[in-house]
């Protein structure tokens, strides 16, 4: 029941009266007596009384503070938004930086500091700048900030960690009083979701000293001490109306799963991002406090480099991919908290995933087939780490189902310092863990475009990298949307890479805290739950 359909009901003056009581204090007890000193039927009032006060409790409310842990902060923490890279880094700057665009729960891009945006091959694209949009120190947007913000990542000396995403940018040039025109080197029909992401944020013309955080998000910051804390304030001139709901945010980072779990079950903080599946029961179990779930396109993935033995063997690749037990993968490891992968890098989330490809099932005659045709034999090493979320689990239930097919794994546990260097990329089987990205384009191009850094299996496919290019083309969604669905297929097939779960992102927190919904870039909605939460009275 929302404000508004009550007030059709009652009428906007009863509504205002009513609703105006409830603010201050008033029971159901006292709107029921209320509606029938009016005239009302009992009955009705009732029904009517429930109903109000319901809309009461649904309605955001202005005011209060609240605290938030994520997983990680370091010394280099930053406000300078080419320069994120962590949790705490992404939580800080969504609170006082707005981007041309945003991503919603599909990561579909919405207008923002761009009220609208088009373009008539998807290379040259028109944005049109919100009118009305003051940075925190009061100047006024303009397009000069726009190109100083995108310009600045192909600059090195900036060190953007958006820089490869910046390259396709060839001129960003104010092409009017309220207008700002980009041309891409070659056609991308995902710029606006590029433009929605983290780094792009806008700042103001000519930015050198970021520790002020000077943007025109929804909070203006009161304190940053890198590797401490971080402290907002509302933005009483955010250009949404009625927005933030809250007074002040405090964000600090704890890495210790349990210390942070323990933080919010004590009081000491309302929201905490990246909670332990198997702590989520005891956070269940304390009164006060519940459960927020965000499934996303994150996996970890089993490698095997197609360019040397034993991955080099297409059969060896499909026995592996056979032995996947994917619903007890999910029910024992993950603990329901994932969705069954495909062997498709692209989640049920995503607007382009292709949920027509038929599901790869766990088949020991299939996989004993296929291992036998490579003629694989003997000890296969199978490099794991926690650093690759479940990848130690998985792989010893591989080696388990393994030994049934007569397939010996020998699963080689690697610290998580020093893996993603040392190990990730370099071992014939292993496993990769891949973070939640904005679009199909962009996991495809950084890992599995024949020509990637990332390109974890080795897997090139000439017919696989014209799709890519081609997709990036075609502004026409059904045409683009098939050339996906070609590629997930593609590498469902023939690609080194098995994928069994996507893995969700969980948050706790305090059950008074309200306005939280899924946006899969992530946890805590993306990392821009700032504007959107509100503390029940």
């Amino acid at each position: 029941m929302s404000d508004n359909q009550f007030q059709s009901i009652v009428g906007p003056r009863e509504s205002l009266r009513v609703m105006d009581s409830l603010r201050r204090g008033a029971t159901r007890r006292d709107v029921l007596a209320m509606l029938m000193a009016g005239g009302m039927q009992a009955t009705l009032a009732g029904g009517l009384a429930g109903m109000a006060v319901t809309a009461q409790a649904q309605t955001p409310r202005r005011g209060g503070r609240i605290r938030v842990a994520v997983a990680t902060s370091a010394a280099s923490d930053t406000l300078d938004p080419a320069k994120q890279s962590n949790q705490n880094d992404y939580v800080r700057c969504s609170m006082v930086y707005n981007g041309l665009t945003s991503l919603d729960g599909s990561l579909t891009p919405q207008p923002a500091l761009a009220e609208s945006f088009s373009t008539t091959d998807a290379k040259t694209w028109v944005f049109t700048l919100r009118k009305g949009v003051s940075f925190h120190d009061g100047k006024a947007l303009a397009p000069a900030d726009v190109v100083f913000s995108l310009m600045r990542h192909k600059n090195p000396a900036t060190a953007s960690k958006a820089k490869a995403l910046a390259e396709q940018i060839d001129t960003v040039t104010a092409s009017g009083p309220n207008e700002v025109t980009v041309v891409l080197t070659s056609p991308n029909a995902d710029l606006p979701v590029i433009l929605g992401t983290f780094h792009f944020f806008i700042v103001k013309d000519g930015t050198t000293d970021f520790s002020s955080g000077i943007g025109t998000g929804p909070f203006k910051l009161k304190e940053f001490k890198p590797g401490v804390r971080t402290v907002g304030v509302r933005n009483e001139n955010y250009w949404k109306a009625g927005r933030p709901y809250l007074d002040e945010i405090e964000c600090v980072g704890i890495g210790d799963d349990s210390a942070r779990v323990n933080a919010l079950l004590s009081g000491g903080m309302d929201l905490v991002a990246s909670v332990d599946p198997r702590a989520v029961a005891r956070v269940k179990a304390t009164p006060g406090y519940s459960i927020f779930t965000t499934q996303s396109g994150q996996y970890s993935d089993l490698i095997m480099r197609r360019d040397m033995a034993p991955g080099k063997n297409p059969d060896f690749v499909l026995a592996m991919k056979y032995l996947f037990d994917r619903e007890q993968m999910k029910k024992s490891i993950a603990l329901d908290y994932a969705v069954l992968g495909n062997d498709q890098p692209i989640d049920p989330t995503n607007r382009f995933y292709f949920k027509g490809l038929p599901q790869r099932t766990f088949d020991l005659d299939k996989a004993k087939f296929h291992l036998q045709k490579s003629g694989v034999t003997g000890k296969v090493p199978v490099v794991t780490s926690p650093a690759a979320m479940y990848s130690t689990e998985i792989a010893l239930l591989l080696q388990q189902v393994g030994q049934r097919i007569g397939l010996d794994l020998d699963v080689k546990r690697m610290p998580a310092d020093g893996y993603w260097s040392n190990h990730w990329l370099n071992s014939a089987v292993g496993f990769g863990n891949v973070n939640p990205r904005p679009s199909a384009d962009t996991i495809f191009t950084q890992f599995f475009k024949s020509d990637a850094a990332w390109n974890e299996s080795r897997w090139k496919n000439p017919q696989f990298d014209q799709l890519l290019v081609a997709a990036r083309a075609e502004t026409d969604l059904a045409k683009r949307r098939q050339m996906y669905a070609d590629m997930q297929t593609l590498v469902h097939n023939d690609a080194g890479i098995g994928i069994p779960l996507f893995l969700a992102s969980i948050d706790g927190h305090s059950t008074k805290l309200k306005g939280l919904s899924p946006i899969p870039l992530g946890g805590l909605m993306g990392y821009s739950f700032a504007e959107y939460v509100w503390l029940e009275a």
